[in-house]
């Protein structure tokens, strides 16, 4: 596996654009967040940005890989990655936005799925790519519990 630096760092920048366009929502949405009920174990506000910023740092890297590779599938597993960064900003806006806790944790139970699909596609193309995804489906799993017992203890 050869990753070519301008790559990866392009697929940082892109990947990152999509995290600070959600952080900006996640941002101003976050009084109302923090007013809401929490379900147990609702990990310290200050976490949830450092594991995000990791988890977007392991998608950018991934990409970067399958953009570099040579297969033919590359393309489709980047459009599904595409995707998935999308609908991950329009979580944020229905969470935090909205404070639309039903419809973001629908929304979020899709988005696991996109995201499945493009670890499943990653992983054909590169093992490596496919496994650094891993994380982010059991954030995302921890994210539902979450999501959900907010929208539970807030109707």
């Amino acid at each position: 596996m050869t990753l070519k630096l301008k790559t990866f760092v392009i697929s940082l920048l892109l990947t990152f654009l999509f995290a600070a366009a959600g952080g900006i929502v996640t941002y101003a949405g976050m009084s109302g967040f923090e007013a809401a009920k929490q379900p147990p174990l609702s990990p310290p506000s200050f976490l949830f940005p450092i594991v995000w910023t990791v988890l977007f740092a392991l998608m950018a890297f991934g990409a970067a890989v399958i953009y570099d590779s040579d297969e033919v599938s590359a393309p489709r597993a980047l459009f599904v990655y595409t995707v998935q960064l999308t609908m991950n900003f329009w979580w944020c806006v229905l969470f935090f936005g909205f404070q639309l806790y039903l419809t973001s944790f629908v929304w979020l139970v899709l988005l696991w799925a996109a995201v499945l699909v493009m670890t499943i596609m990653f992983t054909r193309i590169n093992k490596l790519a496919g496994l650094l995804q891993i994380a982010y489906l059991v954030w995302l799993t921890f994210a539902a519990y979450l999501n959900f017992g907010v929208w539970l203890l807030n109707r």
